[in-house]
C-alpha cells in the first residue's frame, strides 16, 4: 500500500465518490484507510463515568482501492510510483502524471 497518514486523497468509488479529504489512519493488515470527513456512520455509545452517551458521528474505514492520491502539481487524481532517490538511496513516491514527488 502506497498511502500514508496525512496524504490528500479523493474517493473514486462507492457512495462517497468525489469526496476529498486527508488520511487520518492507515490500516495496513485490512488494506483500509480512514479519511477525514468521508464515510460518516452513526455509532451508539454507552456512557461511562467520564463521557456522556449518545449517537456519535465517526469516520468508518474505506477500502484503499477506492481512493486515489491527489497530484500536488495538477490537483487531479493520480497513480503512485516508487523510485530510488540517487542522493540518499531511499525509496520515494512519485506521481505518475507529473513525476512530482509526494511530501
Amino acid at each position: 500500500m502506497r498511502l500514508k497518514t496525512g496524504d490528500k486523497v479523493i474517493v473514486i468509488a462507492g457512495s462517497n465518490k468525489g469526496h476529498e479529504g486527508t488520511i487520518k489512519k492507515v490500516l495496513k493488515k485490512e488494506n483500509k484507510v480512514i479519511v477525514e470527513g468521508v464515510n460518516i456512520v452513526h455509532k451508539h455509545m454507552k456512557s461511562n463515568g467520564q463521557e456522556s452517551g449518545g449517537i456519535m458521528d465517526i469516520e468508518a474505514p474505506i477500502d484503499a482501492s477506492n481512493v486515489m492520491l491527489i497530484d500536488p502539481k495538477t490537483k487531479k487524481p493520480t497513480r503512485v510510483g516508487v523510485t530510488i532517490d540517487s542522493k540518499t538511496n531511499k525509496k520515494i513516491r512519485i506521481s505518475k502524471k507529473s513525476n512530482e514527488k509526494f511530501d
